[in-house]
């Protein structure tokens, strides 16, 4: 058998897990491992500016593609803390990503040693497994086990703690004859099937909820597939959006108290059956008056975690499976009653939530200057294509761009939808680009998420890593604002001020153009609405050109509420400017506006 040290044995357990690339920054007590990870080569290293960035890197990376585990790497104490954020927005998500840490010796890791801290306890909450490494023998098999944990049943993160001495440990490993543990999902039975259709064929206007985890389990194509064969209208979760194209027939749109259509809502409040699907009914998406959103329905949910069945309420029939595992059989099943004849006729109720999707629309187009944020989405509309992959975190920005964005692919509107930690887009952005170079990637921020880990841009310019960055800013933290209307304040929540070094942006106090430029990146400022569309070209060509990130600065007026609910009830929801009655006021609609 071949002698290695630790840290080398876990490198080459990397790569047999197939991880070619990971995100981090070396320290004292992680050294050994980068040693191994020079002379072990296979593993591409991106250094971050932030090991929170590398967190959030390894979640885009992971998110991007099929199959994906991102990998961050840091030293002891303050690297694994900084990890918790990521860590924290992974497992909300159903993420899997792996995070190391290096940590002090075994022999004064009670004695406050320098940067010694149980990093494993700290974590232990926000992964499906945390753990330090004590016996250098055990690494093996502790990376083996978290390959299997991350990826069986929920998926999620794991953090792996290895202290200095356990890493440079020689121990007998032999690379040749490993292999990766069996992946384990549990698995719907034709029975459990059979039932869950059973209350499909009685309802009159049922619909599908797509979440999150039919993107995961890679079965989108078996979701398109079975509401075709049984003509129900789909209505993605904001984790599930891409699952069906925006602009197929039967996708109903988006349903919730901010990220949500009208027509959407309008459409789920009219069915009286739902079947969820890798969903978890997240209160953005419910709202907090569960019995607005339950009445006169009854649900079916399908879950891969057992526990989350009955979380938020009791549906009337539970499934615990896989997502594609459980819509193999949806399918199976199908076509077996459509060539019975037995599958009713839902064009009337598809036929009806297409009209809403043509009449109950939101207005994009506004020629104020300052810019409503709602031009900025029907350029980008125009100006990205189906191919773009979509890259943002929370905010004003984030609701707005969901409500008005179109998305036609799984894996295109990449957002971390439990968590929302700004700072996260920059970093998450990076780490998609990373995973896909040959897909447009836009990111979308307001000016404070932006702001939050901007040093990240410098990772991409050294690596030459290129994308778009739509910065959309009105110097605000605008969704604290309006979520602080109801208690009639508008406290600590003002960004501006007249920023002595550039006077000519008046009040929008920091330049982002200048940052950026700083960082080693390209930066486009546009303060009128007609100029977005050549900008939009401009920062394509630049990104090509140049290959570092582009940043294009809109220059929003100061206040603009975006649609959403204040009771957290999907049937109140407040509209705040004028809806579109006309093909002109939303000319980038999915369906043309009919009056």
């Amino acid at each position: 058998m071949a002698r290695m040290t630790a840290a080398r044995a876990a490198v080459e357990i990397l790569k047999l897990e197939g991880v070619s690339d990971a995100f981090g920054v070396p320290g004292a007590a992680i050294n050994p491992f980068y040693k191994a990870l020079k002379e072990g080569g296979g593993i591409h290293h991106t250094l971050a500016r932030h090991v929170e960035g590398a967190s959030h890197m390894a979640e885009g990376y992971t998110r991007a593609r099929p199959g994906n585990i991102g990998v961050c790497i840091g030293t002891s104490g303050p690297a694994g803390t900084d990890m918790i954020t990521g860590l924290y927005s992974a497992i909300g998500d159903s993420i899997p990503i792996l995070c190391i840490t290096g940590q002090a010796p075994t022999a004064v890791m009670h004695k406050e040693d320098f940067q010694a801290v149980d990093i494993a306890s700290i974590a232990r909450p926000v992964t499906k497994m945390a753990v330090t490494v004590m016996e250098a023998a055990q690494v093996p098999g502790v990376f083996q086990q978290a390959f299997h944990l991350m990826r069986s049943g929920r998926p999620g993160p794991v953090l792996i703690d290895l202290p200095i001495d356990v890493q440079q440990t020689e121990i007998e490993f032999d690379p040749e004859t490993y292999a990766p543990l069996p992946v384990h999902k549990p698995v719907a039975t034709r029975a459990q099937i059979d039932k869950a259709l059973s209350f499909l064929l009685a309802a009159e206007r049922p619909v599908i909820v797509a979440g999150g985890g039919v993107i995961g389990a890679d079965a989108c194509d078996l979701l398109t597939e079975f509401a075709e064969l049984t003509g129900t209208p789909v209505i993605p979760t904001l984790m599930g959006w891409g699952a069906l194209p925006d602009d197929h027939e039967l996708n109903a749109g988006m349903v919730g108290v901010q990220t949500s259509h009208r027509y959407g809502n309008a459409t789920f409040l009219e069915s009286d059956f739902v079947l969820g699907i890798g969903n978890r009914w997240a209160n953005r998406h419910t709202g907090y008056k569960l019995d607005t959103y339950r009445r006169g329905r009854t649900f079916v949910h399908v879950d891969i975690e057992p526990t989350q069945i009955g979380r938020i309420f009791p549906p009337d029939y539970g499934v615990v499976s896989d997502a594609r595992a459980a819509l193999e059989l949806f399918v199976e099943a199908a076509k077996e009653l459509k060539a019975d004849g037995r599958l009713p006729d839902r064009a009337e109720w598809v036929a009806s939530t297409r009209e809403r999707k043509a009449t109950l629309l939101r207005r994009t187009h506004f020629d104020d200057v300052p810019m409503k944020p709602q031009r900025v989405y029907e350029e980008m509309n125009r100006a990205f294509g189906p191919e773009t992959r979509y890259v943002t975190t929370i905010g004003l920005s984030q609701i707005a761009g969901a409500q008005m964005l179109h998305v036609y692919k799984p894996r295109h509107w990449i957002n971390c939808g439990q968590a929302g930690p700004l700072g996260w887009t920059v970093p998450a952005a990076i780490g998609v680009a990373k995973a896909d170079p040959d897909s447009p990637v836009v990111a979308l921020s307001g000016d404070y998420d932006f702001q939050f880990m901007i040093e990240e841009l410098a990772v991409a310019a050294q690596h030459r890593i290129p994308y778009v960055h739509v910065l959309v800013n009105n110097a605000y933290l605008g969704l604290i604002r309006q979520a602080q209307l109801g208690l009639d304040i508008d406290f600590q929540v003002n960004l501006e001020f007249e920023n002595i070094n550039t006077p000519e942006i008046g009040a929008y106090g920091v330049d982002h153009v200048k940052v950026a430029e700083g960082l080693g990146c390209k930066a486009i400022r546009v303060t009128e609405p007609g100029e977005l569309g050549a900008a939009f070209e401009q920062a394509r060509k630049l990104a090509a050109e140049y290959r570092v990130p582009v940043v294009v600065e809109a220059i929003l007026e100061r206040v603009t509420n975006i649609s959403m609910s204040r009771t957290m009830d999907i049937s109140d929801i407040t509209e705040f400017e004028e809806l579109a009655t006309e093909p002109g006021h939303a000319p980038t609609a999915i369906s043309p506006v009919k009056a």
